[in-house]
């Protein structure tokens, strides 16, 4: 007597094509600025300028805020080089001052 083998995998509910994230995970805010938005904001500012897409007149306000801007960036740049520094010594043993591991 012949039998058909039955199809052991379970067929997955989650529609093709879709992620299956956590629907409690948090949503990254679609509107918001990172820091490399701001870094393609200078190079399109710098690009625009270069082939002349600004007025004489305009330039002054485009040039403070390009300057503006590269400053914000020159402020912000170190502070994530700290933090991937940071993060890469986590492994690294943590040593507690003698005052606090004696007083507990």
């Amino acid at each position: 007597m012949a039998t058909k083998k039955k199809n052991l995998k379970k067929p997955s509910k989650a529609p093709v094509g879709k992620a299956t994230a956590d629907p409690q995970a948090p949503q990254p805010d679609p509107t918001a600025l990172s820091i490399g938005d701001l870094k393609n904001l200078a190079t399109i500012l710098d690009v625009a300028s270069t082939r002349g897409a600004f007025k004489a007149g305009e330039m002054a306000g485009v040039g403070f805020l390009y300057n503006k801007l590269q400053a914000f960036l020159a402020k912000v740049a170190p502070k994530e080089d700290q933090k991937a520094e940071g993060t890469a010594g986590a492994g690294a043993p943590t040593t507690v001052a003698p005052a606090t591991a004696e007083g507990k």
